[in-house]
């Protein structure tokens, strides 16, 4: 298996986080890939490869130009405007204030285009952002010219990034970007399997009215868990995507036999979609002790997940999104990794 990085994730890393009514210390740190890293090597993982920055052409297809371009520009722009700390959005346009118009003042702005007050933007956010979707073109395209799988070790995550909202620690879709370049170098069908803890809101607002792209996410009920809006059972896509959008939330205390079972039916789903490639959004926070989640796998049902992955016998691209019980991360995304590499073993001897 390839696998790919960028150390220039460490750009981004950020000292605040508004979470549970205070300013925290970030759940989601650099540290993180260098734990995944580290346990990469230790179990002999294939070949870890480092990205160089490419460009946001595949980036511009998925996402507003104008967002992307906020994004660039808004650390230097809160700074000249004066502001302490990081940057955090206060207000947004909400029921009551519903106005498109983009506000020319940055405070404004920030809120125009997040979603969420949990992700602060400071200096290296912009350019750890465009290595993390460096990292899924690498891997796609590892698999596009031939590999089976190949695992991008993005950061920051990607998944609640919407076409020009970021939120949810993400800002630029690595699933999306991914999807959308492989059908640019001709796969005609993509799917996109979500199996992070929290809803890919980001990535179904991309393709929701999409036919080329499923999008399936198995994740908490938005009724307990964020993003709260978005990733109900009755979202099914929209116009060309009706019927390309399934979501599967469930329950706080969901174990593995009840998530195992949507994952089967996820699996189905996907393959009468006759999908040509799959990107996993590769999140591990499921995990029974991750500090922000509620459902109860333990690490070797990660195992088994990867398994049945490798059991579809599609084309896969995994992509890095959450996890943060970080003493079990590493060990969680290499069983996934291990198992997926267990099965494909077996359907070709």
């Amino acid at each position: 298996m390839q696998v790919f990085f960028s150390p220039d994730h460490q750009l981004r890393n950020p000292k605040t986080e508004f979470y549970g009514g205070q300013l925290v210390t970030p759940f989601e740190s650099p540290n993180r890939v260098d734990l995944i890293l580290t346990a990469l090597q230790e179990a002999g993982i294939g070949t870890i490869q480092k990205t160089d920055q490419r460009s946001l052409t595949v980036a511009r297809q998925v996402h507003d130009g104008g967002y992307l371009d906020f994004l660039s520009s808004c650390w230097r722009e809160w700074q000249a405007a004066g502001h302490h700390g990081e940057l955090i959005s206060y207000v947004w346009p909400g029921r009551c204030m519903p106005s498109q118009q983009i506000p020319t003042a940055i405070a404004g702005k920030v809120g125009y285009y997040s979603l969420s007050a949990d992700t602060a933007i400071s200096d290296g956010t912009w350019e750890a952002a465009c290595s993390s979707q460096s990292v899924a073109l690498a891997a796609t395209d590892a698999v596009v010219q031939g590999a089976p799988v190949a695992f991008g070790l993005c950061r920051p995550p990607g998944h609640h990034a919407a076409r020009d909202q970021y939120g949810g620690y993400c800002f630029i879709n690595n699933a999306a970007v991914s999807a959308q370049h492989a059908l640019n170098e001709g796969r005609k069908r993509v799917a996109v399997l979500d199996i992070d803890f929290h809803h890919g809101n980001g990535t179904q607002d991309i393709f929701y009215e999409r036919d080329d792209v499923l999008f399936v996410s198995l994740h908490g009920d938005p009724a307990h868990a964020f993003p709260h809006f978005l990733g109900f059972t009755d979202e099914k896509g929209r116009g060309a995507g009706e019927g390309f959008n399934r979501n599967f939330p469930m329950a706080p205390g969901t174990d593995y036999a009840t998530w195992r079972l949507a994952l089967e039916q996820a699996l189905t789903d996907i393959d009468a979609f006759s999908a040509e490639l799959l990107v996993v959004s590769l999140g591990v926070d499921a995990y029974e002790n991750d500090p922000i989640s509620f459902f109860k796998l333990a690490s070797q049902d990660f195992a088994d997940c990867g398994r049945l992955l490798g059991e579809a016998g599609v084309d896969t691209v995994f992509l890095m999104e959450g996890g943060y019980a970080i003493d079990r991360i590493g060990t969680n995304v290499v069983n996934v990794l291990t198992g997926f590499e267990a099965a494909r073993a077996l359907q070709t001897t």
